[in-house]
């Protein structure tokens, strides 16, 4: 009898890993998918959308202001993703109702949501002044300079260092993962 010990059940698990590292990785890994993006037409939630939709997912991303939707719209419709949108104020319920039916009329269900307005009704709110607090940060070069020494860190995240974690949990690769928290954060001391 051959005992195939730790090491031989870990070796599937290492050639996913390796093929993962190669770039070998299967394509499309949202195909036929589809995500709705709450406050998805800049910064985060932009490159979320963004990165969904590079990844197969039809997506529906939303804003308060129409201007805002259809500025998105064009700039990722014109990469050739399949993208759609509508205004959408999180914090109001019959919007986030008019844009679930409007997913679901346009592509017949939604398998993705991707909302922070589905725990915290305010979460617009703080968003904007969040984005406010992080331009103003952007504009100054000197305190982001004092803010990379101080965390040690060789520069600041972008709103795409958050697209990809959370496409892939997303995906079915991550199917086996539940309640975990990811902090995207650069090696910052960030836990609680």
């Amino acid at each position: 009898m051959h005992k195939t010990g730790l090491l031989g059940l870990c070796v599937p698990a290492w050639n996913s890993v390796r093929m993962a590292s190669s770039g070998m990785t299967r394509r499309d890994p949202l195909a036929n998918k589809v995500a709705l993006v709450t406050a998805s037409t800049d910064g985060i939630g932009f490159a979320i959308a963004r990165r969904l939709a590079q990844d197969g997912a039809h997506v529906v991303v939303s804003s308060r202001k129409q201007q805002n939707v259809d500025q998105a719209v064009a700039t990722l419709q014109g990469e050739g993703l399949s993208v759609t949108g509508t205004v959408c104020h999180v914090g109001k319920a019959e919007d986030r109702e008019r844009l679930v039916a409007t997913a679901v009329k346009l592509h017949g269900g939604i398998d993705i949501l991707v909302s922070n307005a589905a725990v915290n009704p305010f979460f617009g709110s703080l968003m904007d002044i969040t984005e406010e607090v992080w331009d103003k940060l952007w504009m100054d070069k000197e305190k982001e300079e004092r803010m990379k020494e101080t965390l040690q860190i060789r520069r600041l995240g972008e709103p795409e260092d958050c697209a990809g974690i959370v496409s892939f949990l997303c995906s079915e690769d991550a199917s086996y993962i539940t309640g975990e928290t990811v902090v995207v954060g650069g090696g910052t001391p960030s836990r609680l």
